[in-house]
């Protein structure tokens, strides 16, 4: 009798401790969704809320010069010829970046040639304008050839306009060549084809803001 009972009880058990793991699963089952639909509904805030931690923006003043990077043709020259306007530079900074194909057997404009038309337009001088660098390929190389041309000629405070999610970056790659007190102003520019408030809402705001933050990491890791 005693050793034909007596396996039962572990059975009961091992089935007591099944049932607790179950409820503990679905419990945390229950959470992960409930934090899920939480996290749906509010996520505006959240997403706009992840996009202002992102931005920086320098107040901008008096510089030696305005420098213009490579890209942003409807934003950056638009705001260095505010700021020429506005006194705060004499002096404009348009960056030689390589030539692709098309701009070599002259079918498309350079950017140099681009960015100097719009500051012309925009009521800039020519002898205001001014090239920077050779063959320049990307952030980093801009970075080292403006440093290149301070040290050339003396100049102590620059402003570097860009778009909202690419600042960061261009501020940390500035900071690697201007650490010695140079006054380097990095405004941040409201696209229009997103802004900060609802960047998630349209594919533009979406590429810009993901692939900021992979370059962002890509540049932290390699420079």
């Amino acid at each position: 009798m005693t050793s034909s009972t007596a396996p039962a009880a572990p059975r009961i058990a091992g089935s007591r401790a099944g049932a607790v793991l179950l409820r503990g699963a679905l419990v945390l089952f229950a959470v992960v969704i409930g934090l899920g639909v939480a996290a749906w509904y509010g996520r505006e805030p959240l997403l706009r809320y992840t996009a202002n931690a992102w931005i920086i923006s320098d107040q901008v003043g008096r510089a030696d010069a305005v420098a213009v990077f490579g890209g942003g043709l409807e934003y950056r020259p638009f705001a260095a010829a505010k700021y020429y306007h506005q006194g705060l530079t004499k002096k404009i900074l348009i960056s030689n970046i390589g030539a692709s194909p098309a701009e070599e057997i002259g079918v498309l404009q350079s950017h140099i040639e681009a960015n100097r038309r719009v500051l012309i337009k925009l009521g800039v001088p020519e002898a205001a304008i001014e090239p920077f660098g050779n063959n320049l390929s990307n952030t980093y190389d801009e970075a080292r050839a403006l440093r290149e041309w301070a040290e050339r000629t003396g100049a102590r405070s620059i402003i570097v306009p860009t778009e909202i999610f690419s600042a960061r970056r261009l501020r940390w790659v500035l900071g690697r060549f201007f650490a010695d007190g140079s006054v380097i102003y990095v405004p941040a520019l409201e696209p229009r084809e997103y802004r900060r408030e609802d960047w998630w809402k349209n594919a533009p705001g979406l590429i810009a803001f993901q692939n900021e933050v992979v370059k962002y990491l890509y540049y932290r890791l390699k420079y």
